[in-house]
């Protein structure tokens, strides 16, 4: 990984600045297939009390009302814990550009309601299939199982986790000296500090 700082965009100095370039990135990577943000760290709490992480796909942002959206399998280990308990992270980082984020709030699921019916529409028919296994996913077999002929019925396993996040952490790993900030938007308005990285 090169930091070099001059071989880099710079970064803006002011914490206002910082947020926007924070919402920009997450909307970039959504249209960017290969934005090192489109595929974020979704963390949860295990049925067993553990953290669970595993990487997802960023489908949609909306930044007024700080939404990100990803798809997954309804039948997954994800939602029954995040059914059980919404508070979860997401993690993004830009190995090239030095830039991690850090975002903290709640996930709601959505299957077979008016946001999980419309994000299915969307869905390209290759990323429909992914939803097709007649096997919940993580479910034990003997052997690699063959990959759907078609998405019949897929519609039926497939979930939209709205995450609204309710706390930013921006650290820049730049050579000449790391930044790092917090935005935490509470009922009070928005409260956001410069912090030792």
């Amino acid at each position: 990984m090169s930091l070099s700082d001059t071989s880099r965009t710079p970064e803006p100095e002011t914490l206002a600045g910082l947020r926007e370039a924070a919402f920009q990135r997450l909307v970039q990577a959504v249209e960017d297939r290969h934005s090192p943000f489109r595929t974020p760290t979704l963390a949860t709490i295990g049925r067993d009390g553990a953290p669970a992480q595993r990487s997802l796909i960023l489908r949609a942002v909306d930044a007024a009302a700080r939404h990100l959206d990803l798809h997954t399998d309804s039948r997954s280990a994800k939602c029954a814990e995040l059914a059980a308990e919404p508070r979860a992270a997401l993690h993004l980082y830009d190995a090239a550009a030095g830039i991690q984020l850090r975002l903290a709030g709640r996930a709601r699921l959505h299957a077979g309601d008016v946001l999980a019916l419309a994000a299915w529409e969307a869905c390209p028919a290759a990323s429909r299939l992914s939803y097709a296994a007649a096997a919940a996913p993580g479910t034990p077999v003997a052997a690699p199982p063959s990959p759907p002929a078609d998405a019949t019925g897929a519609a039926a396993h497939f979930a939209l986790i709205r995450f609204t996040f309710d706390r930013m952490e921006w650290l820049d790993l730049r050579r000449t000296g790391h930044r790092r900030a917090r935005f935490a938007w509470t009922a009070g308005g928005l409260r956001e500090t410069w912090l030792v990285p």
